[in-house]
């Protein structure tokens, strides 16, 4: 399992080598599904690798 969530972190952290993306685009460009997205979030958001941005319409994540 730890394995698979580092695989998707680096999915994660791919898509968003382009720029900041709110979670709808990012969930698209990654093609991971809800949980999968999220504990991927966690992992690099630990690490201090991405920030956050709430919006009325979306939350937005980008690159640390």
């Amino acid at each position: 399992m730890i394995t698979k969530i580092g695989e998707n972190a680096g999915r994660v952290w791919n898509a968003l080598q382009g720029g900041a993306l709110g979670l709808k685009a990012l969930k698209k460009a990654t093609k991971l599904k809800g949980d999968e997205l999220t504990l991927a979030l966690g992992w690099l958001a630990r690490e201090g690798k991405v920030n956050f941005k709430e919006t009325e319409a979306d939350t937005i994540v980008a690159l640390s």
